[in-house]
């Protein structure tokens, strides 16, 4: 959905909550746990955030409070909404002098255990939004040499507006990636300052 001015909150609430009983806007629901479908664009993103139990730990609470989406341009609506199936987020943008709004729901949550803990979700479009996919927003634990990774996955395809912009579409998709991961940096050392007081 497009905006010529940012839109309130009471006009993302009743977006929201007309979004809520809407299906997919895919049909390849959860293939973000394996392997993406044919078809569809994947981004595949990493970085490292640390070591040790205590970083898995904080980046669980990042994972928790989206703090991947803290970035000047972006605006998640809301930020509380718990980490749990079906839950459904807004995604404000602001682009070239304008808005869009784009609706996702929570597709599975992750939270294993072994040689690698993985804990975050993946969430799926909704029918407004300006793409067709799934994205996976994990951190990882590997006991073997401690490491602490963000792990950022997503399939997609440009839906009808999308594919008018294409190229700008995914500069934008890009961009995220490259933002996302620089806020889970900032998350990471803000947690860890706040510790050491």
């Amino acid at each position: 959905m497009w905006f010529l001015s940012k839109p309130d909150r009471d006009c993302i609430r009743q977006f929201l909550s007309a979004q809520g009983s809407k299906p997919f806007s895919y049909a390849h629901v959860g293939a973000s746990r394996e392997r993406a479908p044919d078809g569809y664009t994947v981004d595949h993103n990493r970085i490292q955030l640390g070591e040790g139990a205590e970083a898995f730990e904080r980046a669980k609470s990042a994972v928790r409070q989206w703090k991947m989406f803290d970035m000047p341009w972006i605006e998640l609506y809301s930020p509380d909404t718990p980490i749990k199936t079906d839950a459904t987020v807004a995604v404000l943008i602001s682009h070239l002098g304008f808005w869009s709004l784009n609706a996702c729901r929570i597709v599975y949550e992750i939270d294993d255990h072994g040689d690698c803990e993985r804990f975050g979700f993946a969430y799926g479009t909704l029918p407004e939004h300006g793409e067709r996919g799934e994205e996976r927003f994990s951190v990882e634990f590997h006991a073997v040499d401690q490491s602490v990774w963000y792990d950022l996955y997503a399939f997609s395809r440009p839906g009808p507006a999308a594919r008018l912009a294409y190229p700008f579409t995914r500069a934008l998709q890009k961009r995220f990636a490259r933002d996302s991961k620089e806020a889970m940096q900032r998350a990471m050392k803000s947690d860890g300052d706040c510790r050491r007081k």
